[in-house]
């Protein structure tokens, strides 16, 4: 803690200022996505403070820019380390005249992955379930908050995660990523958030999808319903298997969320029609 400490205090004033300039230029970087480089040209806007800070004349500004075009794609919540880690070895090559500037995009391209394996699942596969988890259960309890919590409950940690990232990735460099992969750090927190991920999506399938039977049938006189019967084998197991059944269609049969919301529409008008649930 004491070294990560002295790392931080190592950034001059004047560094401060440009990451937090960074951190501010790299709420762009979904807004420019496109399918020729995805984030690159967001990328390349978000590391424009760094650049102008770093490089006096226009041509070396521009190789930079133009450098930080390519193609880029992570989880937007840590994007921002590795724009920290760019920066420092744009800083580096442009005090090093002898630095291999090609390896800016190759580190940039070799943390997009495991980054993004750690982001996805601690911000998309944990703490946005959690968060809807906590805002639908306000909202199916009639408070109004529950959008604003969820909001808060998802941005909050988001933010500051996002914000502090910048300056670790620049403090730590290139450095960063290759000791907690050394100390085998990384793959433990992605396994982990993966894991938590899993069980609260699982908790949500069995309290937020109501899907029940609403048959019945006669023996010797004796009215049974068909729902209880399913219960008592395996509880739950429609709200499963519907869920599977819209997974199934949008990983692969590649259909879109409103096509699905809709198809789910229809089924439950034809379902209470036919007077099966």
């Amino acid at each position: 803690m004491s070294n990560f400490t002295d790392k931080i205090k190592q950034i001059s004033p004047a560094e401060k200022k440009m990451l937090k300039n960074m951190f501010k230029a790299s709420f762009v970087m979904e807004h420019s996505y496109n399918y020729e480089r995805q984030q690159g040209l967001g990328f390349s806007l978000g590391m424009w403070p760094a650049i102008r800070e770093i490089y006096d004349n226009k041509e070396d500004q521009g190789d930079a820019l133009e450098r930080h075009l390519a193609v880029f794609n992570a989880t937007p919540h840590i994007e921002t380390l590795i724009m920290g880690i760019a920066a420092a070895m744009e800083k580096e090559a442009s005090i090093n005249p002898d630095f291999d500037k090609s390896s800016i995009n190759a580190v940039k391209v070799a943390l997009m992955g495991p980054l993004s394996g750690i982001g996805d699942s601690i911000f998309w596969g944990s703490l946005r379930v959690v968060a809807a988890g906590i805002g639908l259960s306000l909202c199916q309890a009639g408070n109004p908050l529950g959008a604003l919590v969820f909001l808060l409950v998802y941005n909050i940690p988001h933010l500051i995660i996002k914000y502090y990232c910048t300056f670790v990735g620049y403090a730590f460099g290139t450095d960063l990523m290759g000791n907690i992969q050394g100390s085998g750090v990384l793959d433990k927190i992605t396994k982990a958030a993966t894991i938590v991920g899993l069980m609260v999506i699982g908790a949500m399938t069995a309290s937020m999808v109501a899907l029940s039977l609403t048959g019945t049938f006669t023996v010797s006189g004796n009215e049974f319903v068909i729902q209880d019967y399913i219960d008592q084998m395996f509880p739950m197991l429609l709200p499963l298997l519907y869920t599977l059944f819209m997974f199934y269609l949008l990983q692969v049969k590649k259909m879109k969320a409103t096509t699905l919301l809709l198809l789910s529409i229809v089924i439950s008008f034809v379902l209470v029609i036919c007077g099966l649930i």
